[in-house]
């Protein structure tokens, strides 16, 4: 206890109070050193073991940051893969498989060149104007159209030609659209890129789209199809020309209110418009643009009541991507079908691929019609237009093809050259450019030629119909018979020679020995070419 006396003074106090505390031993100090070294080490101990706990933090930080960044990187590719796949099949409209129309009305369209008559009961159809005035009329929401030509409606035309002023009323309905609040896009090769009525429509809101064939094949823009609100469709050899409503003999087929194969169309102009502004084909396609039928899945509908199966085609093979079925193929698959007459109608028939030089035979077709006549002894019939562009190598190719049947029993190829009287001071030929071939059991439809370049190069699409039951209609109503009718018509009339051996047609006499390029040729036939066998 201390003890202080208030009256003690602080100098006195102090030093009792020291002599009143007792000494600590030895013992009490080595136990202070011992206590302060624990405590030293227990805080280095806690120390290290922070350190460790922060760095299992840090390590922990980073592997949630790596984490992170790769769900975000999963999360970004599976919606850039879902963004390419067709999840419910569905277009903008919200059509699908499920729920499209199957059951449809088809009918035929032809423009007959003024001045080219056949006899008072011939077979005849809807004029091609008026098809095509019928599907603008229809119109409610879109309207979509390729073609390779845009010259419709020139200013520098004769407006008292019938097909000019037909021309000028399309002109006229096509601009209405923007003011029905319809939506009108337009695909056309790029070297169609000064057309004036391309122009022209832009202006009431079209959108254009160019297609670079030169850069992704060296080829054309050859396709020639309309599809309106997404149920009605055309697809002929017509182009929205001037000369396709005047001296042009063409041919095609409307469909309404068949969405399910629309479905499948729409496609391939989404496929045509994916391209636009590019210069190369891409190594791989979105499902989107994947084809929806084909030769082994065919779409079953009614066309005017009949049962058939169809499919669209397109070409080259470098536009077609998963399940899209070329036109070669597509056109093999009616052959091999045929079982009694194969009937073809082509403006040219030249089996040859040219490029650069290097000109080569393609067998393809040619090559499938001799199987046809010699292993199956189905008739063929070939009609050709003779004009004055007509290649020379054409009658080479069509008799040698009628040489295949000379000595074999039950074998027969007819060719005929459709080659009409040109009308004095007529400004241009009058031709037929119908492409189509027709069988006993299904017809194709399309828009090339039977040239090689045009399949190998160019861009177009087909249409296949095959009838699934042959004896339910035989009085004239189904499309299979009337696109007979209509080559019958025209292989019987007046305008169609028969092509003989022993005679040059007249059509071809001043190029028999002056051979030049085709349409579709990015080289020269002549001397100096090379030529192989695919």
């Amino acid at each position: 206890m201390d003890l202080k006396a208030d009256w003690l003074p602080e100098e006195v106090f102090r030093p009792m109070k020291m002599k009143s505390r007792p000494k600590e031993s030895a013992h009490s100090m080595a136990r202070v050193g011992t206590n302060f070294y624990s405590s030293v080490k227990h805080q280095d101990y806690s120390a290290s073991v922070w350190l460790r706990r922060k760095d299992k933090l840090e390590h922990s930080q980073q592997k949630c940051i790596v984490v992170f960044a790769l769900v975000c990187c999963f999360a970004v590719l599976v919606a850039l893969i879902f963004s390419a796949v067709d999840i419910v099949g569905e277009d903008e409209d919200g059509i699908s498989e499920d729920n499209c129309q199957n059951k449809c009305r088809v009918t035929l369209v032809e423009n007959i060149p003024e001045g080219l008559g056949y006899s008072e009961n011939a077979t005849s159809h809807l004029s091609l104007f008026q098809g095509w005035v019928n599907l603008l009329n229809t119109a409610e929401k879109s309207v979509d159209i390729v073609s390779s030509s845009w010259d419709l409606c020139p200013d520098n035309f004769t407006h008292g030609h019938p097909s000019a002023r037909q021309g000028k009323y399309l002109c006229e309905r096509l601009r209405e659209l923007k003011y029905r609040n319809i939506e009108l896009k337009l695909m056309s090769d790029i070297q169609q890129n000064t057309s004036s009525l391309l122009h022209d429509l832009k202006k009431y809101d079209a959108e254009v789209l160019y297609l670079n064939m030169t850069a992704f094949t060296e080829g054309r823009l050859h396709a020639s199809f309309w599809v309106v609100d997404r149920k009605h469709i055309y697809i002929g050899s017509a182009s929205l020309d001037r000369q396709s409503l005047g001296q042009m003999k063409e041919l095609g087929v409307i469909l309404y209110n068949c969405s399910c194969l629309v479905l499948d169309l729409q496609r391939i102009f989404a496929l045509y418009s994916s391209l636009k502004y590019k210069d190369n084909v891409p190594q791989t396609w979105s499902r989107r643009l994947y084809g929806l039928f084909g030769t082994e899945t065919a779409l079953k509908v009614q066309l005017n009541e009949t049962e058939v199966n169809v499919f669209v085609s397109n070409s080259p093979k470098s536009f077609c991507p998963t399940d899209r079925v070329t036109d070669v193929d597509a056109i093999f698959s009616v052959i091999d079908d045929a079982q009694r007459f194969i009937y073809v109608s082509v403006m040219d028939y030249m089996p040859l691929v040219v490029n650069n030089n290097m000109t080569s035979y393609w067998p393809y077709l040619d090559g499938k019609i001799r199987e046809a006549l010699v292993l199956r002894r189905i008739k063929v019939r070939l009609l050709i237009s003779c004009w004055k562009d007509t290649h020379p190598l054409t009658f080479n190719f069509v008799t040698s093809l009628k040489a295949v049947c000379s000595e074999l029993p039950d074998c027969s190829l007819e060719a005929k050259l459709f080659a009409p009287k040109e009308l004095r001071n007529a400004s241009f030929p009058r031709i037929n450019r119908s492409k189509y071939m027709v069988t006993d059991r299904a017809a194709y439809i399309g828009n090339f030629d039977w040239v090689g370049n045009e399949f190998t190069h160019n861009a177009g699409v087909g249409l296949v119909i095959k009838e699934t039951d042959m004896m339910n209609d035989r009085n004239g109503t189904s499309i299979i018979e009337q696109l007979k009718a209509v080559f019958e018509r025209d292989w019987y009339s007046r305008h169609a020679r028969s092509l003989q051996a022993s005679k040059i047609p007249d059509c071809l006499k001043q190029k028999l020995f002056r051979l030049v390029p085709n349409k579709t040729d990015t080289g020269n036939l002549d001397g100096k070419d090379q030529f192989t066998v695919q």
